[in-house]
């Protein structure tokens, strides 16, 4: 199944203010019962077995309305574990209130150098093409102590008819279409694994339910 690129229609924030609004809670109950809020917990457990901090300053980049690591950060508090996380997104209107939350641009972070613990991002690196996103973890890493955290689709003709079969279990249809076209857009585990080892650093990869891959790029 060839990669192929089309617009998302969040990415432009395109719609009324309601159809944004649902769509975010789409993605939220994607994340919540699709693996996104799971595969990102285990990627980020094993950076706080790895590093053996009780504490982390977390960036998430393309963080939409933050469910990711806001579940997360809760989540891992159980355990004694406390993240502290900054969500960053290009959208003001995707950005959650009462959370530390900016409006930055992926390939150009508005931080110093090692200014968290860890970057993560979910289902943002298939937004990038391959230089893109070549780019982003060049200056994930920059600003990153430890490691940077992918949490994204593999692409594949099974996924993309679960997505098609999934219509009924989404209120919005621009959620959906998205869903659709970011399948289309993602990558294959194969595919992520030349962009990143080009990186030159360790790096582990990992599969996850429902065709998620994880990918921890350590500083």
């Amino acid at each position: 199944m060839k990669r192929t690129v089309e617009s998302e229609l969040l990415d432009s924030d395109c719609g009324t203010p309601a159809e944004i609004v649902a769509a975010l809670a789409d993605l939220r109950r994607v994340n919540r019962w699709f693996g996104g809020v799971s595969t990102s917990e285990r990627l980020v457990q094993r950076v706080v077995d790895e590093s053996g901090l009780r504490r982390l300053e977390l960036l998430d980049v393309g963080s939409g309305s933050g469910d990711v690591p806001l579940a997360l950060a809760s989540r891992f508090e159980r355990r004694g574990i406390y993240l502290c996380p900054t969500l960053l997104d290009q959208c003001a209107t995707h950005l959650p209130r009462g959370s530390a939350a900016i409006v930055g641009d992926a390939l150009h972070l508005p931080f110093p150098p090692d200014s968290f613990d860890l970057v993560t991002c979910s289902l943002f690196a298939h937004h990038l093409e391959p230089a893109l996103l070549k780019q982003f973890v060049r200056e994930a890493l920059r600003v990153a102590r430890i490691a940077v955290v992918i949490n994204d689709l593999v692409r594949t003709r099974l996924h993309l008819a679960l997505v098609m079969a999934a219509r009924p279990l989404f209120r919005s249809r621009m959620a959906w279409l998205d869903g659709v076209v970011s399948v289309h857009r993602a990558y294959t585990e194969q595919e992520l694994r030349g962009l990143m080892m080009e990186a030159g650093r360790r790096i582990e990869f990992s599969r996850h339910y429902l065709l998620r891959v994880g990918v921890i790029v350590w500083k």
